[in-house]
């Protein structure tokens, strides 16, 4: 798997999307990894995609740990913001699919007043699994070259990989929770947090309920998982 960084990413999407290219993009952490072991479809739709990128500092330093050239972090959320300012530059509608219809609504609002340039085509909530097929085509018919999913997984990452091209746009990305902070329902954790590969604590600390046990099981399944690579093969 070829390892990019921020800039090379934008810079490979943007040509991709330019030529009408198809290209399904998604990003792995270590919950993802760790659940892609136990869910083989799951496992096909992240391994089927175009570029996928690292997403989670414990990811890169468990990389880094067994050897591999890693040259940094590209977090999901900062590709969506580059990649709304590329849009926005070179006059690419937008389609915004994900979270409740009041989120993505304000998360459509502010990423326009951020981009003003912006043409967000569309967007819709992410409730829609009894009439796939009517967003699908709500999607092929809004005119959009990219498409940004906020779904949680798996759901997200088989939904693009069940409609593919079927979509209708050249550039689709998995972008989960990212919706939820654009409009402000959550907060994303400090610089130095994030930099300390400590996004998870912060996750944790503002929905313990939901999220302790979750976190505790995924990184504790990730450091087995790494401490066998490195001393068993």
């Amino acid at each position: 798997m070829d390892v990019f960084t921020m800039d090379e990413t934008v810079n490979l999407i943007a040509d991709r999307v330019e030529n009408k290219q198809f290209t399904q993009h998604t990003v792995v952490n270590v919950a993802k990894i760790v659940n892609m072991g136990k869910d083989p479809t799951l496992a096909s739709s992240v391994r089927t995609c175009d570029i996928i990128n690292i997403d989670g500092m414990g990811v890169v330093l468990g990389a880094r740990l067994l050897g591999h050239n890693i040259p940094e972090r590209v977090a999901g959320i900062d590709l969506f913001h580059r990649l709304l300012q590329m849009s926005a530059e070179r006059a690419y509608p937008v389609f915004l699919l994900g979270a409740q219809e009041d989120v993505v609504a304000e998360a459509h609002r502010r990423v326009c007043e951020i981009n003003p340039k912006l043409n967000v085509a569309e967007h819709h909530h992410g409730y829609f699994w009894d009439d796939e097929e009517a967003v699908v085509r709500k999607i092929q018919e809004s005119g959009a070259r990219l498409l940004f999913v906020a779904i949680t997984s798996p759901k997200k990452e088989n939904f693009i990989n069940k409609w593919g091209e079927q979509l209708g746009v050249d550039f689709v990305m998995g972008v989960g929770g990212t919706f939820d902070v654009v409009a402000g329902k959550v907060k994303r954790a400090p610089k130095w947090m994030q930099e300390l590969g400590l996004e998870w604590l912060y996750r944790v600390i503002q929905e313990p309920g939901r999220m302790w046990k979750r976190y505790l099981v995924t990184n504790s399944q990730f450091a087995w998982m790494l401490l066998k690579a490195k001393f068993f093969g």
